[in-house]
């Protein structure tokens, strides 16, 4: 019933003015009749849990069945999100001040949240930090976070007026220095590692996947948001393919350092690993986790937790060359975990 109930909603949502683009796009590129195109949308959604956009993004209709089996689509992820995460608690993970405080340890930088009733507060933290972000406490994708400095402004009184008409649904972060490894291929923004972990009903924690996200022209390095992503050995912490931005665009070496991509071994690997099998046990009711990790000269550290960790960047088709999604490592931890007894 979920999984009907699941399209069905989805059939509810849909913009089918989008999806028919989609439809003739694909009929240019492969000179596949719009019906026929329709028809195996159809399948796919059903069989798959797969939307027009995974549809398109992933290049399904180049895949057998047995490939498009091992997608993590839309539908899936949903699935996992639903099966591993407690509603109950999900803003434990999705407002960023309620994260903060939680995972404070993780942190390690200083934060402050704006609710317009703690103004000394906020005044102090403006004096100590001459260039801070200002974040939305509920958002993704970057849309939203400001990267300020006090001395653009008359007074920290001035500023912190314009701050709190933004409240109280604000935070305010210390701005994080990344290893001069990292920084070295981009030094524009704080280069993140997306982390996604599974934490059992054994109570073990999995890691899934790692991707390096770069930012490129911004101080954000979101993939929705201007930046570009890479691929990487979860074991190692070695990228293992070439960068790619939303417009298709790929990078060996960033384009504005001329710094290589491919190839690049992050420091302190086994130390992020490490911290992201203890975050995942903090808030366990929320067992799905994408953390986002900077690599900092003291050590790994947790920008934020993402309760829907999303599933389009880790399997785009340049960088599946084999045609096989990561499906199959969520399946190897449901046996790992049934030989568990979790």
């Amino acid at each position: 019933m979920g999984k009907l109930n699941y399209l069905f909603q989805r059939a509810l949502r849909m913009d089918y003015r989008a999806m028919l683009g989609k439809v003739r796009a694909i009929h240019r590129k492969t000179g596949r009749s719009r019906l026929s195109i329709l028809r195996d949308m159809k399948d796919c959604a059903v069989k798959y849990g797969a939307g027009y956009m995974d549809y398109d993004l992933f290049e399904m209709y180049n895949l057998t069945d047995q490939q498009r089996d091992t997608y993590l689509t839309r539908g899936r992820n949903n699935a996992l999100v639903a099966r591993y995460n407690s509603s109950a608690h999900m803003d434990e993970l999705g407002d960023k001040i309620r994260f903060n405080t939680r995972f404070a340890p993780f942190l390690h930088r200083e934060w402050v949240p704006v609710t317009g009733d703690n103004r000394q507060q906020v005044l102090d933290f403006l004096a100590r930090h001459d260039v801070f972000l200002a974040k939305p406490a509920r958002g993704s994708c970057g849309w939203g976070i400001e990267k300020l400095h006090t001395a653009d402004f008359p007074s920290l009184d001035v500023l912190y007026d314009r701050l709190v008409q933004r409240a109280p649904l604000l935070e305010l972060e210390q701005l994080l220095h990344q290893h001069p490894a990292v920084a070295a291929i981009y030094p524009g923004s704080i280069n993140t590692v997306r982390m996604v972990t599974i934490r059992g009903q054994s109570g073990r924690v999995y890691l899934v996947t790692a991707m390096f996200r770069i930012g490129n022209g911004k101080f954000v390095d979101n993939f929705n948001s201007g930046g570009m992503v890479a691929p990487m050995d979860p074991e190692t912490g070695t990228v293992t393919d070439r960068a790619l931005d939303k417009q298709k665009n790929l990078y060996q070496n960033h384009p504005a350092t001329g710094s290589p991509i491919q190839g690049f071994r992050f420091p302190d690997w086994d130390r992020a690993r490490a911290l992201v099998e203890q975050a995942a046990q903090v808030v366990p009711q929320v067992g799905y986790v994408g953390w986002d990790v900077c690599f900092t000269p003291e050590g790994p550290c947790l920008v934020e937790g993402n309760q829907f960790p999303g599933h389009d960047i880790y399997q785009l088709p340049v960088h599946t060359p084999d045609k096989i999604g990561i499906m199959p490592r969520f399946r190897a931890i449901e046996a790992q975990e049934a030989a568990l007894g979790g």
